[in-house]
């Protein structure tokens, strides 16, 4: 791919699909499978959301993150989430210059255009608050003056199941900002000998450009490709497909709160930009569903009698897709 063939502006939804194929293509080269995973990063970079990943250690959580990354060509930042960590380690402070006698921003990890927040559940909700603003509108605020963030600004941020010792779990609002929940699984066996066999020598723990990663985009052609996303139609029967699937949540019995107003806004969102990676200008029905699991799966709040009888959030949002009538 050329400079020249991705013009700012001038991509089509071709032009979206083979980069897309290209950035993945990347990527596999540091990691083996999660392509589900991968895909969703895609979709996310398109519709401009953030994305959650959780799973247990070892699952290439933050190879993915920075193999993507690399691949986009976009400025990658990671930001190690302790129990000690400040907001200001987050967004940076205005220090006061002897020499000029004026103040003088340090800009902080957040002032990248990816950031991993690794093991995000680490911190304290004080300091999980610091990324609210940032992930909502793009921008953060130091001492009453606002300071607009990168325009391609995604989070992308882990968290490790397993462990219920020195975390904090994430309040409803920040997990309201995340435009998708994906849970990375281990491998299957297959996959897990390819492993084995690419990274038996010891080669862990490389940077992913180390493992031939190279950035087949930049700031310009990603812009260009969200700016083709107006060529894709979302039809008024889908728009009402999605509000019903949203509402749904607000009247189960199992849930003691549902998805708000924003998880059907996103929804659409996803939707056209899934179908824009598979080269169409119009989202369809099959794109709402493929999608909904990682749209509303962590914006649910089941009842204390759906925790006692063991019921998942997934199974619900794979009943209320079954239930709920699809346009044709």
């Amino acid at each position: 791919m050329t400079e020249a063939a991705f013009e700012p502006g001038a991509f089509s939804l071709e032009d979206v699909r083979t980069l897309a194929d290209a950035i993945r293509a990347q990527v596999a080269k540091a990691v083996v499978g999660q392509d589900s995973v991968v895909d969703h990063l895609l979709v996310a970079l398109l519709a401009g959301g953030h994305v959650l990943l959780e799973g247990p250690p070892g699952t290439a959580k933050t190879l993915v993150a920075q193999s993507f990354a690399t691949a986009v060509g976009l400025d990658f930042g990671r930001i190690q989430f302790t129990p000690d960590l400040m907001p200001g380690d987050i967004l940076g402070s205005n220090l006061f210059n002897f020499q000029t006698s004026q103040f003088t921003l340090t800009r902080g990890p957040i002032f990248h255009d990816i950031v991993l927040a690794d093991e995000i559940n680490r911190t304290p909700p004080k300091t999980q608050a610091a990324l609210l603003e940032a992930m909502q509108e793009r921008r953060v605020t130091l001492d009453g003056t606002a300071h607009l963030l990168p325009a391609h600004f995604m989070v992308v941020a882990t968290q490790n199941p397993i462990e219920s010792q020195g975390v904090y779990p994430l309040p409803e609002a920040q997990l309201d900002r995340f435009l998708f929940k994906l849970l990375v699984d281990y491998p299957s066996a297959e996959e897990e000998a390819r492993i084995v066999t690419r990274y038996g020598e010891g080669r862990t723990g490389l940077h992913p450009a180390q493992m031939g990663v190279a950035a087949v985009a930049d700031a310009r052609a990603v812009a260009s490709a969200q700016a083709a996303l107006k060529a894709v139609t979302l039809a008024e029967p889908l728009v009402d497909y999605i509000v019903a699937l949203v509402r749904g949540t607000r009247d189960n019995g199992d849930l003691l709160a549902g998805a708000s107003p924003r998880a059907a806004v996103l929804l659409a969102g996803a939707a056209r930009a899934r179908a824009a990676l598979l080269g169409r200008d119009y989202a369809i029905p099959d794109d709402i569903k493929s999608l909904a699991t990682a749209v509303l799966r962590h914006r649910m709040v089941l009842s204390p009698a759906a925790e006692i009888e063991g019921r998942q959030a997934e199974a619900i949002v794979a009943d209320l897709v079954q239930r709920t009538p699809a346009p044709r």
